[in-house]
């Protein structure tokens, strides 16, 4: 069975994944960059912009990771778009007219429409559980695996039900005191995974987690 996997969820210290006071100029909230700080030089984010001039480095080495062997993600309302997305007919995301997943994308969402392609993307708007957007995103795949590309919120749910394979956080040395928790309320959980810790020159540490066999 396909693997499902969490790649370059970037936390800070108090482990939020995103800050509060999420809107259209701030999709990270009062945190503004400063989670992804350490992806914005990597290789892996230049060559999305077009920039195949840069050098890997120790991080890109992890967030090249994320787009191998996927063939679907799966991600909820708040990463799509800013509170309120949902009464706007117009909005498409955050990314433009060719979002860098290049798959089929679930988006989790009480307020379904219609699927929305753009490029190689297509959206497709789901009011369901963690198991059965697994079920679907799982089909959408084919024989590669499922990217579970965040918000904290939606990872956290589905890390409650044991439904992660793998997860790769990126712990950023910040304190936002305030935000989207990853860890609430999933006390124990190290112990269903084998774990390992890398520290790069940017000052963040890449914490991976793999899970025992069942």
């Amino acid at each position: 069975m396909s693997l499902v996997r969490v790649h370059n969820l970037a936390i800070s210290l108090d482990g939020f994944g995103a800050g509060a006071d999420q809107n259209l100029a701030s999709p990270f909230g009062h945190a503004g960059m400063r989670l992804m700080e350490w992806f914005l030089p990597t290789r892996t984010f230049g060559a999305q912009q077009g920039d195949l001039t840069r050098e890997p480095t120790p991080d890109d080495a992890f967030a090249r990771r994320s787009f191998e062997g996927i063939g679907a993600e799966i991600m909820g309302a708040g990463k799509f778009g800013p509170p309120g997305w949902q009464d706007d007919p117009d909005w498409q995301g955050w990314w433009g007219d060719e979002p860098p997943f290049h798959s089929p994308v679930v988006v989790l969402t009480h307020r379904p429409r219609a699927p929305l392609t753009l490029g190689e993307t297509t959206f497709h708007f789901l009011d369901a559980a963690p198991a059965r957007a697994l079920d679907v995103a799982r089909e959408l795949a084919g024989e590669a695996d499922v990217r579970l590309g965040g918000g904290p919120t939606s990872v956290r749910s589905f890390l409650a039900e044991d439904l992660v394979d793998l997860l790769h956080v990126v712990v950023v040395p910040i304190v936002l005191g305030r935000g989207s928790q990853l860890w609430w309320g999933l006390e124990g959980l190290e112990q269903r995974f084998d774990s390992e810790a890398v520290s790069t020159p940017s000052g963040v540490t890449h914490v991976t987690f793999t899970r025992r066999p069942r």
